[in-house]
């Protein structure tokens, strides 16, 4: 992994997840232009799976500290093999957009490859940072909100 790409994963988190963490987050447009031009390094793929469904939403109770299921969420799910290596990729999606989780899945076996790896480094760090500055704004935006009151 590229020094590049090694700096925008965050602490605590495996590498690994991080990657999807931020693939799944990126700009759609981005993404989607990013894995037409890296597919071809790749050469032959085979796709294992291209579905949607339904997954159950985990949430956490701060307060009992306990874990339980919110709901269902319907996800668009693409895990592609390479044909002449040992290497897989892995896309999940919320939403029916089964060409984002495709893309997903192709720039992740790209990273698990090796292919490409400085301009891989570069799109997941600049998305990684875009994503936290809007994650920013929105907790501003979320704080601006906030009313002390007195209790009585």
């Amino acid at each position: 992994m590229s020094d590049e790409m090694t700096g925008f994963i965050s602490a605590g988190m495996p590498p690994h997840a991080h990657l999807l963490n931020t693939l799944a987050r990126a700009d759609d447009g981005l993404l989607k232009g990013f894995a037409e031009g890296v597919l071809p390094l790749l050469g032959e793929i085979e796709v294992v799976q291209s579905r949607t469904g339904l997954v159950m939403l985990p949430l956490r109770d701060t307060v009992a500290a306990t874990d339980f299921h919110l709901g269902e969420v319907l996800v668009a799910e693409a895990h592609i093999r390479l044909k002449d290596r040992p290497i897989e990729g892995y896309g999940m999606v919320i939403g029916r957009d089964l060409e984002r989780a495709m893309a997903m899945a192709v720039i992740d076996a790209a990273a698990m490859a090796g292919t490409d790896e400085e301009r891989l480094g570069h799109f997941i760090a600049t998305q990684a940072t875009r994503i936290r500055a809007a994650d920013e704004e929105r907790l501003r935006a979320v704080e601006a909100t906030r009313v002390e009151m007195e209790t009585f």
